[in-house]
């Protein structure tokens, strides 16, 4: 019975790690398209200045 709960403690922490490692993707490319979507508005209100 012990490497049935080893196994499942394992399974639990593979798809923790792989739910973490997946938010912190998302985050990570939402950060960087909104910095470019500011820069990108920041470029057109400058040209619109001249």
């Amino acid at each position: 019975m012990p490497w049935v709960l080893r196994l499942a403690y394992g399974g639990i922490f593979l798809l923790l790690a792989a739910i973490t490692l997946g938010v912190g993707y998302i985050t990570l490319i939402d950060w960087r398209d909104r910095r470019r979507r500011n820069e990108a508005e920041r470029q057109a209100r400058r040209s619109k200045r001249r």
